[in-house]
């Protein structure tokens, strides 16, 4: 899901600094000329750390900082002084962005929270200089130990979007126009396929001053769970989100055919996410009388609520906000 300035996936060559050597020395003074070891300890080499940034939306910043080299540990010295810690790399990245291990796919750093540093990529540990080893019985070590090298890997940042509900839809369901009238944000509308290509996320303001976060994902075509059209560019996103509002349009020529469509796609991608709570909601319901509503309603799984609304009228918008508030709350 690359478009203009956002970035939501970005692959890393990371290396951390190997930590430096420990010294081997004795202590040579006039009034001590036989004194014992005084190596120091070699300085960590520098970490590779993720920190969350809330004001950060995509990855753009890291598509011209894709070498991570941190800086090695130096050397330990004379005096029992030990070596500088290498220079920490610090990578800012927007909630909800996971590290992972490029070549097994696992994920190893989770950031969710602003101002929270994780370690991804440790440095190695400085050798002991030749001070840590004199025992009773070798009171005159002339050996240290080398520093531990550092990590190199390729690794993958990506982003998935934080939000409390995730706008799940065929494109041309509604899904844009709806958050620009639930909502400050002012998502691109045009009436074809795939105008929104990338997310847009809006704060929806509910009663006595609370709110909720809604994300408008680009939509789903069928084969999406195979990576057909943005496939799982847009699927990752919506696995952070806590409730789905399922758009079907009213126009459509196969509401529960579009329905299935919709959840076959997201049991293929990730079966648990038919565990999310869901809201069906059908858009352009302006069109639509007391007697079609209840044949679409007919149609559809009676366990989930189905709710009726209209973009243009901003009929049914107050009753869907009602009913996502007490999803979103529903444990509290």
């Amino acid at each position: 899901m690359q478009h203009d300035n956002f970035i939501d996936y970005i692959r890393v060559h990371c290396k951390s600094g190997s930590g430096g050597a420990g010294a081997s020395h004795f202590l040579r003074e006039k009034s001590k000329p036989l004194g014992g070891p005084d190596g120091g300890n070699g300085g960590r080499g520098g970490h590779i750390i993720l920190r969350g940034n809330k004001n950060l939306w995509t990855l753009l910043h890291l598509r011209y900082h894709k070498n991570l080299i941190a800086e090695d540990g130096f050397r330990g010295s004379k005096n029992n002084s030990s070596g500088l810690t290498g220079k920490d790399i610090y990578i800012e990245v927007p909630l909800g962005t996971v590290g992972k291990n490029e070549e097994t796919g696992e994920v190893e750093v989770e950031i969710l929270e602003h101002g929270q540093e994780v370690i991804w990529v440790p440095g190695g540990r400085g050798g002991l200089g030749n001070g840590n080893f004199a025992t009773a019985t070798n009171q005159a070590p002339d050996y240290a130990q080398p520093g531990e090298p550092g990590i190199e890997e390729w690794k993958v940042v990506e982003l998935k979007i934080l939000a409390d509900v995730g706008l799940v839809g065929f494109p041309n369901a509604g899904k844009s126009t709806l958050l620009s009238v639930i909502s400050a944000a002012k998502p691109k509308i045009a009436d074809y396929a795939f105008t929104t290509i990338t997310p847009n996320l809006g704060i929806v303001e509910y009663k006595d001053g609370k709110s909720f976060c809604v994300a408008d994902l680009p939509g789903i075509i069928e084969g999406a769970a195979e990576g057909k059209g943005l496939g799982h560019r847009f699927l990752r996103h919506i696995e952070r989100n806590p409730a789905l509002l399922i758009l079907i349009p009213a126009d459509s020529k196969n509401h529960k055919q579009e329905y299935e469509i919709l959840m076959s796609e997201l049991e293929q991608y990730n079966p648990d996410l038919l565990d999310k709570q869901m809201l069906i909601a059908i858009s352009k319901s302006d069109m639509l009388d007391d007697e079609l509503m209840k044949e679409i309603r007919s149609e559809l799984p009676k366990e989930l609520e189905v709710v009726f609304f209209s973009s243009v009228n901003q009929k049914g918008l107050n009753v869907m906000k009602d009913k996502l508030w007490t999803m979103l709350n529903s444990e509290i």
